[in-house]
């Protein structure tokens, strides 16, 4: 890209979160990341354009030196800060606001600072030749994947259940959506097929912010926030059924839903349990930390298979990262608290203590050598919080999944030709990528945040009791080979 030579009408609205704004480029595979401010500010911006551009340096070097160390070089994308022309910004502001959900108004784009965070558009991959056939990409937002034992707990039903399930409960009593999930992360994260299997088709029944579909760029299935709107689940099978049609001896177009449905899914627990590598199977966790007693799975239908995720996989590296928390929210409060009154008496000591960065070996040092014993002092408490911070992003972090599809002859890694057998039981083939997203240093000061939600997620699932909520949907059968959600209704 030649940055002096910008033009807004190569870029389109891509998407958007919370704190920024996401366009694509038409042609290029690349994506462009905007920071966004509340609409107040939009007269006059929070920050000037070095601290915009600083925050957005801040995310990369988090990113980079912090995020990869602990997730792996392999899954990271970190990218780098671009400086933009002021009125290409503008321009865009004007040309990608009518295609912004209204929910998401409050905020607007930052034109003003010129800085943005240039990405590759991991939902149109350039893996191989283009082909005639466009690649699929499904994002997956998988959250925490384990209950916590820290003894700072002080409600017994958080070691039962998951934070997802019961902030399912939260979210739908306040109206953020309709309809509960029935997804559950540790079905997800517990490596046996099964229940990764489960755990997709629930994703795919329910994906609110946790799950989307791309084919060729463009976002072919996901949720709308407070939208009543029924996904069109046919539509959904109209666009895999072309990927899907040579599995299991089945070269016609006459496959069912339930069977388009399923080698989709294998497909993607295949790609989440790959790691390119020959990492074994991880120790199996102890039984109360991998089944949530929310999960609709029933753990009498295991019959087969490991339960572990492979070592070089991207869920292992996620999950063991998330579990860097070790205290749980009730636990590093009091810590919170001993390095905030810490920074009261001694402002400058924030420096030192890197509170807002930078993100570099340094800051991964501290988050790695803290000391296993509570010694009472400020390092050992800025630890932990740190330690909480990277566990924090990746609960948050989204999963990106990149299908190929392969052709009928393709060379391996070693040059040798490998022709797909069509009459094999097995899903087509793919060439597969697995990249990890949405790795953004979560604020020190969120902290305290973070504990009043927490409480009131745990109040609000025990004031209901697990109860499903009026709208809810009903649990799947329990047969595991009947799949009756994507009939039409």
């Amino acid at each position: 890209m030649e940055l002096d030579k910008m033009d807004e009408n190569d870029w389109k609205y891509h998407g958007e979160g919370n704190k920024s704004l996401v366009v694509s480029h038409v042609q290029l595979s690349r994506v462009l990341r905007l920071l966004k401010y509340p609409a107040e500010d939009s007269e006059n911006p929070p920050q000037t354009a070095e601290q915009a551009f600083r925050q957005i340096q801040n995310i990369v070097d988090f990113s980079s030196n912090v995020m990869s160390s602990l997730l792996g070089e392999k899954f990271i994308h970190s990218g780098e800060v671009v400086k933009l022309p002021l009125e290409f910004v503008r321009q865009l502001s004007i040309k990608v606001q009518h295609q912004r959900p209204v929910w998401r108004c409050d905020k607007v784009m930052d034109i003003y600072s010129g800085c943005a965070l240039c990405l590759p558009n991991l939902t149109s991959p350039a893996l191989h030749q283009p082909t005639h056939t466009p690649p699929l990409c499904i994002e997956i937002k998988p959250k925490c994947g384990f209950l916590p034992s820290s003894k700072h707990v002080s409600k017994d039903i958080k070691t039962k259940v998951c934070r997802f399930c019961m902030h399912q409960h939260y979210k739908v009593a306040n109206g953020k959506w309709k309809r509960r999930s029935l997804y559950c992360p540790l079905d997800l994260f517990s490596g046996n097929r099964q229940r990764m299997h489960f755990a997709i088709r629930h994703l795919i029944e329910e994906p609110q912010n946790n799950f989307k579909i791309f084919k060729g760029g463009q976002c072919i299935y996901s949720s709308k926030e407070g939208s009543d709107d029924s996904l069109d689940l046919n539509s959904l099978l109209h666009h895999l059924r072309p990927y899907f049609m040579y599995g299991n001896n089945r070269i016609n177009c006459h496959m069912t839903s339930k069977a388009v449905l399923n080698d989709f899914i294998q497909v993607l627990v295949n790609a989440l349990l790959s790691g390119g590598g020959g990492g074994g199977v991880t120790d199996r966790r102890g039984e109360g930390r991998s089944f949530c007693e929310a999960s609709l799975f029933n753990r009498e239908r295991i019959r087969h298979g490991s339960q572990g995720l492979p070592s070089d996989s991207v869920l292992f590296r996620i999950l063991q990262t998330q579990m860097l928390d070790t205290l749980d929210i009730e636990g590093l409060h009091p810590l919170y608290r001993r390095v905030e009154q810490h920074l009261q008496d001694f402002p400058k000591e924030r420096t030192r203590l890197q509170i807002e960065g930078p993100y570099n070996e340094g800051f991964l040092e501290k988050l790695q050598k803290c000391p296993t014993e509570d010694d009472g002092s400020v390092e050992y408490a800025v630890s932990k919080v740190h330690q909480y911070r990277a566990a924090m992003t990746a609960k948050d972090c989204s999963i990106m999944v990149a299908l190929v599809p392969s052709g009928e002859e393709e060379e391996d890694d070693d040059g040798q030709r490998r022709f797909r057998d069509f009459l094999s039981p097995r899903p087509p083939a793919f060439s597969c990528s697995v990249s990890i997203l949405d790795l953004d240093p979560k604020p020190f000061d969120s902290i305290p945040r973070q504990l009043r939600l927490d409480q009131k997620i745990v109040s609000c699932y025990l004031r209901t009791g697990g109860a499903l909520p009026n709208g809810s949907l009903p649990p799947l059968p329990g047969r595991e080979d009947c799949t009756l959600l994507f009939h039409p209704v």
